[in-house]
C-alpha cells in the first residue's frame, strides 16, 4: 500500500512547514528579522505505463505514473523590507534599501545583520547588543554631546567645548548577489556561504546600496495574517495526510479479515 509511505512524507513535510511558520511568528517582534518559507518537491514516480508508449492499437496519450510523495528541498529566507520603528535613539539605525551592517566576531570573521540596534561600549566603540563591534570600527569620543548619522553613513559628533561637529568615520554596508544563500547563525547575524557569493562593500547611497536612517529600527517583515493563513493550510494538509494513513490502515484491516 503505497499510500502509507506517501502520506507519511506528507506528514513530515507539513510538520516542517508548521515549524517554519512557528519560527516566523515567534520572531514577529525581532528587529531586522527576515521571514522564511518552506519549499517542497514531489518525489520520483513509478511508471507503470509511459506516456506516448506505442501499442498494437496506437500511441498511448496518457500513461500511468504513481508518485512517491513529497520532500522538503529548501527553507527560503525572504529579505523584503520591514516596517520602520522610530526610536529617537541616535545609535539606532535602519537600512532603507539593500545592504547589511558588517559585524566583527570574536574569532576575527565578519558577520552581517539588518538589525541596527547599536550601543557604545566602555572603549567608545559602536557595538551590537552582544558586544560585537561594528565594522569599520568607529570610536565615539567620551565627551560627545550629540551624534549624527547621515543617510550616506557619515557619523559625526559634537564634543564638549566645540560647537562644530567632528567627523568620526563612515559606515560601510555589504550586499550579496543571493542574500537568501546566507547562513543564519542566530543573534540576528548571517555568514557568507558559497551560495550567497562574496560580500560587495560600499558606502550607503552608492549605486546598489541603501541609505542609513538614524533614530529608527527595521522591524520584522513577518506578516501575521499571512502566516496564520499558511498555518491553517498546513494544519488541514497534515490532518488529511493522517486521514489517508487511517483510511489505508482500515483497508488493510479489511483485507486481513477476508475469509475463504
Amino acid at each position: 500500500m503505497r499510500a502509507l509511505s506517501i502520506a507519511g512524507t506528507g506528514l513530515g513535510s507539513q510538520q516542517l512547514s508548521v515549524e517554519v511558520i512557528a519560527n516566523n511568528l515567534a520572531n514577529v517582534s525581532t528587529v531586522g528579522f527576515k521571514k522564511s518559507r518552506s519549499e517542497f518537491e514531489d518525489l520520483m514516480y513509478q511508471t507503470l505505463k509511459a506516456p506516448g508508449a506505442t501499442t498494437t492499437t496506437g500511441t498511448v496519450p496518457v500513461g500511468i505514473q504513481i508518485g512517491s510523495g513529497v520532500i522538503p528541498v529548501a527553507i527560503h529566507r525572504t529579505f523584503g523590507q520591514g516596517e520602520f520603528q522610530q526610536t529617537q535613539n541616535p545609535l539606532d539605525m535602519a537600512i532603507e534599501g539593500d545592504g547589511f551592517f558588517q559585524i566583527n566576531l570574536p574569532d576575527g570573521s565578519t558577520a552581517y545583520t539588518r538589525a541596527g540596534s547599536f550601543s557604545i561600549n566602555s572603549e567608545g566603540s559602536i557595538v551590537t547588543a552582544e558586544g560585537y563591534p561594528l565594522l569599520p570600527n568607529l570610536s565615539i569620543p567620551t565627551n560627545a554631546q550629540s551624534i549624527t548619522v547621515l543617510p550616506t553613513g557619515v557619523i559625526s559628533a559634537v564634543v564638549a567645548g566645540n560647537s562644530a561637529p567632528q567627523q568620526i568615520g563612515t559606515i560601510e554596508l555589504a550586499r550579496f548577489t543571493n542574500p537568501a544563500g546566507l547562513n543564519s547563525m542566530g543573534k540576528n547575524l548571517y555568514q557568507v556561504t558559497a551560495g550567497s557569493g562574496e560580500a560587495v562593500t560600499g558606502a550607503p547611497g552608492q549605486e546598489g546600496f541603501g541609505t542609513v536612517l538614524q533614530g529608527a529600527l527595521e522591524g520584522s517583515n513577518v506578516n501575521i495574517a499571512e502566516e496564520m493563513v499558511n498555518m491553517i493550510v498546513a494544519q488541514r494538509a497534515y490532518e488529511l495526510n493522517s486521514k489517508a494513513i487511517q483510511t489505508t490502515d482500515e483497508m488493510l484491516a479489511m483485507v486481513n479479515n477476508l475469509k475463504r
